[in-house]
């Protein structure tokens, strides 16, 4: 496994001494390092940012394990070598990365981590520029990252990541405060490198559209515990998502809508209105 959660818990501390807020509670988990696309999905204040937080080393467990590519991550607080490898290995997208863009040119914003862990200026030059090429960002490489669009600045900020080449991507709702035409564009291209490279990509989204259109398996936290973890169809089919306070994807409100008005069988596997307007093309020329 890439990354394998042992009994782990994870407390923040209170305003009083001895005060603390449970954000994490008896987490077992494995991910795989290939041909996931798994959605962390729950309502506000569930613990998601945080387990996705514990993957990349960004923080450490209160009590249990956290092995990300064999690296054991434990409770103690002291300073720990493997975290870089850790961060190497697993790529953060956060929410709003364009705001941890700082150097004076794209290209160069793009070069830094890849030559942060190790690649030759020459190296991370030709990285930089392929991951340019593949995000449509490659006439923005001499200009600042700061005179760009929103959208551009989000695509720079994800090239940076993309340069040093991580086995598996998080990604903390990286749709957010985009238009919806760039909130797709950012998911196609998401989707379009897991299926590319088998990359592992794991999604934090509030958006069941983008989760039940993109994600193969879907890990629910509800009040700081993993609820489910499993089959999109099945948590949906099955009302487990009424349970754990989640919204039915549109292109399901309306299969049912389908289902219980004019009788028809259509079935959950269709994961977004475009696959839906199609199926029902298919079975009007069939009919």
């Amino acid at each position: 496994m890439a990354i394998s959660f042992k009994e782990v818990d994870h407390y923040y501390p209170g305003l009083k001494k001895h005060e603390y807020t449970v954000a994490l509670s008896n987490i077992n988990l494995e991910i795989n390092d290939k041909n996931e696309f798994i959605a962390i999905i729950g309502k506000t204040g569930s613990g998601k940012s945080t387990l996705l937080q514990h993957m990349n080393g960004l923080v450490l467990p209160s009590k249990g394990n956290v092995v990300v590519f064999d690296n054991i991550i434990t409770p103690k607080k002291k300073k720990n070598p493997k975290l870089k490898n850790v961060r190497k290995r697993v790529g953060f997208v956060f929410q709003f990365p364009e705001y941890q863009l700082f150097e004076e040119t794209v290209l160069k914003d793009i070069m830094f981590a890849p030559k942060n862990f190790g690649l030759s200026e020459e190296k991370a030059k030709a990285k930089a520029i392929e991951i340019a090429k593949l995000l449509n960002i490659e006439n923005l490489l001499n200009k600042s990252p700061f005179n760009l669009s929103g959208g551009q600045m989000r695509r720079v900020a994800i090239a940076g990541i993309l340069a040093y080449d991580p086995d598996i991507l998080l990604l903390d709702e990286p749709t957010r405060g985009l238009d919806p035409k760039g909130a797709e564009e950012i998911m196609e291209l998401f989707y379009e490198i897991h299926k590319s490279t088998g990359k592992t990509i794991i999604l934090i989204s509030h958006d069941m559209n983008f989760v039940y259109k993109y994600a193969t398996r879907l890990v629910v936290l509800n009040d700081s515990k993993i609820s489910y973890d499993g089959n999109k169809i099945d948590l949906f089919k099955n009302n487990l998502y009424i349970e754990n306070h989640l919204e039915k994807p549109e292109v399901l409100k309306l299969i049912d809508y389908l289902n219980d008005n004019l009788k028809t069988n259509i079935p959950y596997n269709i994961f977004s209105l475009e696959e839906l307007i199609s199926y029902l093309g298919k079975e009007v020329y069939n009919g």
